[in-house]
């Protein structure tokens, strides 16, 4: 049964992309089916034959001519061509050749067309349409019925052509549903396709935000910290080489520090089309115990940098104490840049109940006093202020009282959910 059923649903979705393209083909089929079945063997031998129909039902209903029937099969079968672009009208056409034909008291086997567009009518129609259209329906079948009476009972034949009405009726509507739901489902597939790329390419903005702050944080300190040691290095060199020296040999270390940071973040991003890719060697992430070692950049930088910690901030988890980390290399990054020379930073980090806060202020005025405000084009404050917001803080920097720059951030370090 599998192969079967998925050979038949293969078949009848070529029939479908066919009929798309060519729907006058499908219309077409339906006329002519309906008049090989039903037309020509009335044109060829009448209804019931010459002589082979009952007495009775002879002069009871009237012998048309060929040219009258073929005209009447006519007007009932060709309006079918556009059952499915006009339904209403095709149906209306079609019901008033019917009352006209029965009138007469004429009698054909392509009144079945009557049907077919009441089909058509319930299947492609407007929904407010149908209610007129049974009313009409049921006017002329109610008047075959009563000229059927010579022959049958009015009530038995009322039951049998209203039976076949709603079950073309019926019909109709069952697959207009079928057809709706299927549409739906289809609707609902490509929306969902749509989200999860929406959803793919958000995330994958994200990873590019995130690591572009973390590029911006490692680049922009490390460089920061290597300018302001070759400019300490080219005043050393002629009275002090071998501060010179010492210069040369912290710019040293501070690019392989940086170059070692930048292989951990880019190391994830790298594949390898070969094969498994080999797994990048890794250093875990810098946390708050790492404050102390890039304080100590800073003062080989020239910087006098006073650090101090309140409450347990060696208990906070990696995520915080990484975003503590940049928001304080960002921050002491603009003091480098920024600030003059014999420049004092207090840098605190202070862990309070549910908040953490964290303060750096210089005394700094610089070459040409302090930029208001610093880092204005730059997305240093930007970076920090998004890392904050991880967490529900915020971030403020502006001149501080009695001159120099001032940075505060403040964490929310409540649990989600609410939970303490």
């Amino acid at each position: 049964m599998g192969p079967l059923v998925a050979r038949l649903s293969r078949g009848g979705q070529r029939l479908r992309q066919a009929d798309r393209a060519h729907p006058w083909v499908l219309d077409t089929a339906v006329v002519v089916v309906v008049f090989l079945m039903f037309c020509l063997p009335d044109l060829l031998h009448g209804y019931g034959g010459d002589n082979d129909a009952p007495r009775r039902l002879r002069l009871a209903f009237t012998r048309l001519h060929p040219a009258g029937m073929f005209a009447f099969q006519a007007g009932l079968v060709l309006p079918l061509l556009w059952r499915r672009r006009r339904p209403m009208a095709a149906f209306a056409v079609i019901a008033a050749v019917f009352v006209l034909q029965w009138s007469l008291g004429a009698v054909l086997r392509a009144d079945v067309a009557l049907f077919i567009a009441l089909y058509s009518l319930a299947l492609h129609g407007t929904l407010r349409q149908l209610p007129w259209a049974c009313g009409v329906m049921a006017a002329a079948l109610v008047l075959v019925a009563v000229r059927a009476s010579v022959t049958v009972s009015v009530w038995d034949a009322l039951f049998f052509l209203l039976s076949t009405a709603i079950a073309a009726l019926a019909l109709g509507l069952v697959v207009r549903i079928r057809r709706a739901q299927l549409a739906g489902l289809r609707d609902r597939a490509a929306r969902l396709e749509i989200e999860r790329d929406q959803r793919s390419r958000l995330a994958t903005a994200a990873e590019r935000a995130r690591v572009a702050r973390e590029m911006h944080d490692i680049v922009g300190h490390n460089l920061s910290v290597m300018i302001s040691l070759a400019d300490a290095g080219v005043y050393a060199t002629d009275t002090a080489p071998e501060r010179g020296k010492e210069a040369l040999r912290l710019i040293g270390d501070t690019g392989r520090m940086a170059l070692g940071e930048l292989r951990r973040v880019l190391g994830v991003l790298r594949e390898d089309p070969d094969g498994p890719a080999k797994a990048p060697e890794l250093s875990p992430q810098p946390g708050i115990a790492d404050l102390q070692t890039l304080c100590d950049g800073v003062r080989t930088a020239g910087l006098e940098v006073v650090y101090r910690t309140v409450g347990e901030v060696d208990a906070l988890d990696s995520g915080v104490q990484l975003t503590v980390y940049r928001i304080v290399q960002e921050a002491l990054t603009n003091t480098l840049k920024h600030a003059g020379a014999d420049t004092r930073v207090n840098l605190s980090v202070v862990v309070e109940d549910t908040r953490l806060i964290i303060r750096v202020r210089d005394n700094g005025s610089g070459p040409a006093g302090h930029p208001e405000p610093r880092n204005e084009e730059g997305h240093g404050l930007v970076g920090m202020r998004e890392r904050a917001a991880l967490y529900g803080g915020h971030v403020s920097a502006g001149p501080a009282a009695g001159g120099g720059w001032a940075v505060e951030a403040v964490l929310d370090l409540t649990p989600q959910g609410g939970a303490r």
